[in-house]
């Protein structure tokens, strides 16, 4: 559900942080932002309430621009945690061209877990996108904390899914980049078939990846 604005030569794609309340949404978001290049990242708007981390999102614009001069921009959303919030969570997952789905490893998470990825997928029905075939990264957070979830145990729930999965710790910065990485390239292979990346605009998926990551970033 990019947006394509041929006048201005520009690319805009959504990417969306999803999970359960307190999962790392947030946390992934700050992270990102702290090392990505100045000239890559925009101000990071954080709503925060007494009730929840996020009420409304986070946004992180970012921007490269290819060799044929299109730019492509990319904003990077969280959605609230509670369930109060469900009408916000669509409104942001609407028009989304990739999702990190954000779990908590924590074993007491389990059931938050699958229902917020139910919540994922009914709420990407709601908003008229195609689940089967919408960029998804499922992402485990929270590894440095005790009692978790192993991730033989997790593997054994999630191979068989079409859906890559990463293991972080975002608060510390472990596996974010991973994250992103994973999902970039997946989001590349759907706006590449539709807008001819790569041969209209010689926009290569590594330059893609590494123009907006940076090498000396870390990620």
């Amino acid at each position: 559900m990019s947006e394509f604005d041929e006048l201005e030569n520009r690319l805009t794609l959504k990417l969306v942080f999803y999970g359960p309340a307190l999962s790392g949404k947030t946390t992934n978001l700050m992270h990102l932002h702290e090392i990505l290049k100045p000239e890559m990242k925009g101000d990071m708007m954080v709503l925060e309430t007494k009730n929840d981390r996020t009420l409304f999102f986070d946004l992180l614009p970012l921007g490269i621009t290819a060799p044929s001069g299109l730019l492509v921009k990319l904003k990077l959303f969280t959605v609230p945690g509670q369930v109060a919030h469900d009408s916000t969570r669509k409104a942001v997952l609407s028009r989304a061209d990739g999702v990190v789905f954000v779990a908590d490893s924590q074993r007491t998470q389990s059931i938050n877990n699958a229902e917020a990825f139910e919540n994922l997928a009914d709420n990407a029905a709601r908003v008229g996108l195609n689940f089967d075939k919408l960029p998804l990264v499922v992402q485990f957070n929270k590894r440095d904390l005790g009692d978790i979830l192993s991730e033989q145990e997790i593997m054994d729930r999630w191979a068989k899914t079409p859906w890559p999965v990463i293991f972080s710790s975002a608060l510390k910065g472990d596996g974010v980049g991973a994250t992103l990485k994973s999902l970039l390239r997946n989001v590349y292979v759907v706006a590449d078939k539709a807008y001819n990346l790569s041969g209209n605009h010689r926009l290569t998926e590594e330059m893609f990846i590494a123009g907006i990551t940076g090498a000396e970033t870390g990620l």
